[in-house]
């Protein structure tokens, strides 16, 4: 048989880009409980499911954020309950390095070389994630382009702002293409205008991504999350979109938003959670600024 000479050959096609998906939640957990030391149980029979979209992981200090963002990253291991990253069953024992590489982590505490040039450091992240090798160049560009840090590539870390370091450790999450993105209070020194921009690159990522962000900063919720996961002692309290969130609260409850309050109604409870007539919140009978 003769091709013609505008005929182009289909490209070749692998078994697993057209294979469909086998899971019906990027992130799924029973019961999960993931301890923290010998005893505490910092996530206590927790049951979650999350799919593409901006999931905000709201909570008090203490509540366990950190924990579950680490126990979903496999860094921490259930110790009991079920969990399923991507349809893979993740238990106490078993090798995780294939579904790694299809997970982005930035941790709160974020760790990196100073003498490394940003460029260098994402490069070299991408390659820990196994990221192929001739496709590392235009990945470390395509993250460092949409954190804003083109024009600093070539700087050293160690020459950096705190929150321009911040902006590389979301670049490194992201250089891998994952299809679970955590990021643990990511606008931590991010300035206003920063956070701007980040919000709508969450936005971005989260069309095509489950995207789980950890924060104190209720404010980035409201603006960049689809859903809101509301977590206190280990449990889950709340979840769904921030605007059901913010029906819960009313003008009794302490916030300067509706989603504040709402967030105060839920976890300060009825005498914890409203203001006396002065605006003060009351605690136990006893008004506290």
């Amino acid at each position: 048989m003769t091709i013609g000479k505008d005929h182009h050959p289909m490209p070749a096609v692998n078994a697993a880009d057209i294979a469909p998906t086998a899971y019906a939640w990027e992130i799924r957990a029973t019961g999960l409980k993931v301890g923290v030391g010998r005893k505490h149980l910092a996530v206590d029979g927790l049951d979650l499911s999350l799919g593409t979209g901006v999931h905000g992981l709201l909570g008090p200090n203490g509540a366990g954020k950190t924990t579950l963002i680490r126990a979903l990253a496999t860094v921490l291991r259930p110790a009991g309950g079920t969990l399923e990253l991507l349809g893979e069953p993740v238990g106490r024992m078993g090798e995780y390095r294939a579904l790694r590489r299809r997970i982005g982590y930035l941790p709160q505490e974020f760790g990196y070389y100073k003498r490394f040039t940003v460029r260098e450091f994402v490069e070299y992240m991408a390659w820990l994630k196994e990221v192929p090798k001739a496709d590392i160049p235009a990945a470390v560009q395509r993250a460092v382009e949409r954190v804003g840090l083109a024009d600093r590539a070539d700087d050293k870390m160690k020459a950096l702002s705190g929150g321009m370091v911040r902006r590389v450790g979301i670049a490194q999450a992201i250089v891998n293409d994952p299809s679970i993105l955590l990021l643990d209070e990511p606008t931590a020194g991010l300035d206003p205008a920063q956070r701007l921009r980040f919000r709508e690159l969450l936005q971005e990522l989260g069309t095509d991504t489950c995207v789980v962000v950890s924060t104190h900063l209720v404010e980035d919720v409201a603006a960049a999350c689809t859903n809101v996961v509301l977590f206190a002692e280990g449990r889950l309290v709340f979840q769904g979109p921030p605007d059901e969130l913010a029906s819960v609260g009313g003008p009794e409850h302490v916030g300067d938003s509706p989603l504040e309050r709402g967030y105060s109604a839920l976890l300060l409870g009825p005498e914890r959670g409203r203001r006396t007539e002065h605006g003060r919140r009351t605690e136990h009978g006893r008004g506290t600024w």
